[in-house]
């Protein structure tokens, strides 16, 4: 099975374009079908170099026919952009233009080490998800791919690394399109339960908001374009060439746990995670740096992503994806920004000060515009400035911040993906110039912490994943 995956994996790929005109005739590139696809989003442009890594764990071996099935019926349905390719219009434009999809190049079986397989099964894993950073897609085929790790590790039978470009979405869409795929493992009739979600009917700009001030977050946001930087800690990024290896590795933390602290402290769960996050990173660099002065505080900043979509159930994708109507589901990238202080700095007497300190800042930043702002100014950029130009600011603004910081919201139940039981959803990513990139992700009783590092800078990324359990430990037991 290996060998013939390989094989089929490196033929060369034929690309057969199609649009239909209307009245089901189609036309090859070359042939007016630059100009009646989609155009490729402005956000989608900035995000050239970016990607999305899930790591799932399933619960039997991979049932092939049953994945491929699977993927084709529903995965390459439900998604255009899972069917298409980017193509340069005429006018030098870049849109999205239907093409055909053959499997046997999305869906690979990795030729592994066998005695390194059986020494360290877990090692495999996580040393093979970290290649795929260093490994570029062929953009002349849609940019996604399934590897099957067919062996059993200490979290599951089998596990699977989905990586796609973050052209095709972000993560939150890219989420629920994984979750609109699965069905609920204790009914396969239905779709898995999710958890209620605060409604918002319209966008995020729209909601209300208390009367305060608004401070000066403009000017920070151009200051940091321009020259406003982060003080260096170890966190920061010794090494910018591109291409450096990103190593994902994940921990489980308690939901319950978790949830506990949101109630006892009447805060969010997002409040909670980043309190926690804050403990970590704390925890970690006072232990490396071996800084006996623990009275001192260091302000480093997060860029944390937030999603501008109005809320849609999951039920409600589904439906409107089986009615025809999927180019109604906001799929691509809806996402804005915000520049978030992170706090390095111990308070081993009151570790409930972490979280206190993250809803304040949260709280003070979900008050103003300026997810909605660095959204519009990002669109502005590009279009001002041009891709090249726009890509380089986008860049220069993230080197300036330490860590990227995202949490996003799972089934409250098992799911099935092709008919495969899912243990455990990791995802995660790389292209930021950051060294550090955090993500959490809820799944059932799960909270699971996932961590995007540089490789030479984090050799001990697994020592930090304890920081984050005995972190949440330690404020759990304070609440």
């Amino acid at each position: 099975m290996d060998m013939a995956a390989a094989t089929l994996r490196k033929r060369p790929l034929s690309v057969h374009t199609a649009v239909s005109n209307g009245n089901g005739n189609g036309f090859g590139v070359g042939h007016g079908a630059q100009e009646q696809g989609e155009p490729v989003s402005p956000s989608a442009r900035l995000l050239e170099d970016f990607y999305i890594v899930v790591v799932i764990g399933i619960a039997t071996p991979v049932n092939l026919p049953a994945a491929r099935a699977g993927i084709e019926a529903q995965l390459i349905r439900y998604h255009p952009r899972f069917r298409s390719i980017q193509v340069k219009d005429a006018s030098g434009n870049m849109r999205w233009v239907p093409t055909t999809v053959d499997l046997d190049y999305h869906i690979i079986y990795p030729n592994l080490d066998d005695v390194a397989v059986a020494r360290d099964p877990d090692r495999a894993v996580e040393d093979y998800v970290a290649t795929l950073s260093t490994r570029p897609m062929d953009k002349s085929r849609p940019l996604w791919e399934f590897h099957m790790l067919d062996f059993p590790t200490s979290e599951a039978a089998a596990t699977t690394a989905f990586r796609v470009h973050h052209s095709l979405g972000d993560g939150m869409s890219l989420l629920t399109l994984l979750m609109a795929c699965t069905r609920s493992a204790a009914d396969p009739a239905r779709l898995p339960a999710m958890p209620s979600l605060p409604t918002r009917t319209g966008a995020i700009w729209e909601r209300p908001r208390p009367q305060r001030p608004r401070g000066p977050w403009r000017s920070r946001f151009f200051a940091t374009i321009l020259f406003l930087r982060d003080p260096r800690t170890l966190f920061e990024r010794a090494n910018q060439e591109p291409g450096q290896k990103k190593r994902l590795v994940h921990r489980a933390l308690s939901l319950d746990d978790v949830n506990f602290v949101k109630n006892a402290m009447n805060c969010t769960v997002n409040d909670v995670l980043v309190g926690v996050t804050y403990a970590a990173l704390s925890r970690y660099y006072f232990r490396k740096t071996g800084d006996a002065d623990t009275s001192k505080e260091i302000r480093v900043r997060s860029i944390l992503l937030v999603n501008l979509r109005p809320t849609t159930s999951l039920q409600a994708c589904v439906n409107l994806i089986e009615s025809g109507k999927e180019s109604d589901v906001k799929w691509g990238n809806e996402l804005g920004f915000i520049i978030l202080p992170f706090h390095i700095g111990l308070h081993d007497d009151d570790p409930l000060q972490y979280v206190r300190k993250a809803k304040k800042i949260v709280d003070r930043k979900k008050s103003s515009l300026e997810v909605v702002f660095t959204h519009l100014a990002s669109e502005v950029i590009l279009k001002i400035f041009g891709l090249k130009a726009a890509g380089a600011i986008f860049h220069r603004m993230i080197s300036h911040t330490t860590i990227s910081f995202s949490n996003m919201i799972g089934p409250v139940e098992q799911v099935e993906f092709c008919g495969h039981p899912v243990v455990f959803i990791a995802p995660s990513g790389y292209g930021p110039p950051e060294a550090l990139t955090v993500n959490f992700q809820s799944y059932v009783n799960t909270m699971m912490v996932n961590l995007a590092v540089d490789e030479a800078q984090f050799p001990d990324s697994h020592e930090l994943l304890d920081d984050f359990v005995e972190s949440l430990r330690l404020i759990r037991g304070s609440a």
